[in-house]
């Protein structure tokens, strides 16, 4: 089973990193069109919000209910109900995701005055930041229909992981991301505000999207005319597993959001500066975490749907190993060349020209939210061994716990250290969550950490300790921020590789080898 996970995982992530590059890709050019001033505040909020609904619904509470239905229908009933339910599942919620778009667009400023309270408040008195607010409400009706054409995005992508296409629907969001890198350099003088260049290829990239995963579905034929089935057995079960599932696997969303809404409030550039360092950190969320959590919750569905507990447990092991290994260095590295990074990707253009403090916070954003990169990753990983059991009503318990302490810890926190605060606080309510569902698990009798990936974790965690002090002191030898791009870049790819051969190369001696985490 892990040789077969792990070959998934990898290409998954394989997909998933030219993902990723291209968002670092599409981020730099955002930041040197738009900076991080007012301008990347709305466009960035605009966006933030139909992204924050896809990930609550379509890929968070949807596809985890939506899963392991379809891997009990696939393994019971066989390909004809599947189609079916496939039929059903479309037209279901496509009809729901066109009402609320239709609401969404329509009531854009509505939306815009309850995310951006302190726009809004400007706006209705005349205050400095009333553009934000008549900008933001523009710019949302041409960012929220993305949530309509994402969603089904999200559900043929679940269908094509449980039939094992990961590849498709892994490089699925590249296009997404060659869409607002094209609308940025060829459309942004075509506008008075170049922000509606990039919510245009919002808009541009959810239509192509959607239409590049249809020929895989008329190849598997699973693909057929969509009905409205609200009241189905199949579809009510999904419902039913649903509704808690929004305040479980999307925790970490909610909270993001919630940063959002307070930031409106700090200083401008706080959105933006909690942005790019967010994007950082979804980088290696995306290519481990996510890429993991993709193929581990069709496996884990399939293997309770054939009570295999034993397979069960194992196979969550390897996840949360698998996490470890790579998540452990990738945070520890990360706090200690995100302002290399930073300055490659962001500083130059408006970026720097607007403020030269821009590196520096966004940098140290980085350091904040990599304090919970692991956990985030964690909950990837854990959170499936629940939904694969049609368990949805666990999660949520912790998520409203995670939620209230992140709350918590935002106004202990936000006040001394402003945008900081927000992105520790979200950290701190990540480290919870991953505990709190790691206990459930185990007291539930359904997962516990083996006495072997305990010693694995340890031997991990003394490798990524050497690796991010001997990347620090070769670093902190150079006076990189003198340098040009090119210098930068070279000096970066220097680390990185200094970061891989030391990590690796203490993990060997350490006795570890690519079969613990192939075979294991």
């Amino acid at each position: 089973m892990a040789k077969g996970l792990f070959k998934s995982g990898m290409i998954v992530s394989a997909m998933t990193m030219i993902s990723r590059v291209l968002g670092l890709v599409r981020d730099a050019v955002v930041a040197n069109l738009l900076g991080a001033g007012l301008a990347a505040d709305v466009f960035l909020f605009a966006n933030r919000i139909p992204n924050f609904l896809r990930r609550l619904f379509a890929e968070g509470a949807f596809a985890q209910a939506f899963v392991p239905v379809l891997s009990e229908i696939k393994e019971k009933h066989g390909d004809d109900r599947v189609r079916l339910f496939v039929a059903q599942a479309a037209g279901t919620l496509g009809t729901v995701l066109l009402i609320v778009t239709i609401l969404g667009v329509i009531g854009s400023p509505v939306i815009a005055a309850l995310f951006g309270t302190s726009w809004f408040l400007d706006w209705w008195q005349g205050g400095a930041d009333a553009e934000k607010f008549v900008l933001a409400s523009a710019l949302l009706k041409l960012t929220f229909p993305y949530l309509f054409f994402v969603s089904l995005v999200a559900l043929s992508g679940a269908v094509l992981n449980v039939y094992n296409r990961f590849a498709a629907a892994a490089f699925t969001p590249v296009l997404l991301n060659v869409s607002i890198i094209g609308c940025a350099i060829f459309l942004h003088d075509k506008f008075a505000q170049g922000a509606y260049a990039l919510a245009l290829g919002v808009f541009i990239g959810g239509i192509v999207q959607l239409l590049f995963q249809i020929p895989f579905l008329l190849r598997l034929k699973v693909l057929s005319r969509p009905q409205f089935a609200w009241r189905s057995p199949e579809i009510t079960k999904v419902r039913t597993l649903m509704i808690p599932a929004l305040f479980g696997v999307s925790v970490s969303q909610i909270n993001l959001l919630l940063d959002t809404v307070i930031a409106s409030f700090l200083v401008t550039g706080s959105i933006a500066w909690l942005y790019y360092s967010d994007r950082l950190i979804e980088f290696p969320l995306g290519l481990f975490g996510i890429g993991i959590a993709t193929v581990i919750l069709p496996a884990l569905s399939k293997l309770h749907a054939g009570e295999k507990s034993e397979d069960f447990q194992k196979t969550l092991d390897w996840g949360v190993r698998f996490v470890i290994f790579l998540g452990l260095p990738a945070m520890l590295g990360l706090m200690v060349t995100s302002p290399l990074i930073i300055s490659v990707l962001f500083g130059h253009g408006e970026f720097v020209s607007q403020n030269a403090d821009n590196i520096e916070k966004v940098s140290l954003g980085v350091a904040a939210y990599s304090v919970g990169l692991l956990s985030f990753m964690l909950i990837k990983v854990l959170a499936p061994g629940f939904y694969a059991r049609q368990d949805t009503k666990t999660p949520v318990r912790i998520g409203i716990i995670t939620m209230a302490l992140n709350m918590v810890f935002n106004l202990i926190l936000a006040p001394f250290i402003g945008y900081l605060g927000l992105a520790l606080a979200t950290s701190l309510s990540a480290s919870c969550n991953a505990f709190l569902l790691y206990r459930q698990l185990s007291h539930q009798g359904v997962y516990q950490l083996s006495a072997f990936s305990l010693g694995f974790t340890a031997k991990c965690f003394v490798a990524a300790v050497v690796m991010a002090v001997c990347v620090y002191f070769l670093g902190a030898r150079f006076e990189w921020l003198e340098w040009g791009l090119m210098e930068q870049v070279l000096l970066l790819c220097g680390l990185l590789v200094t970061a891989m051969v030391s990590y690796f190369s203490l993990l060997f001696i350490l006795g570890v080898r690519l079969s613990t985490i192939r075979d294991a």
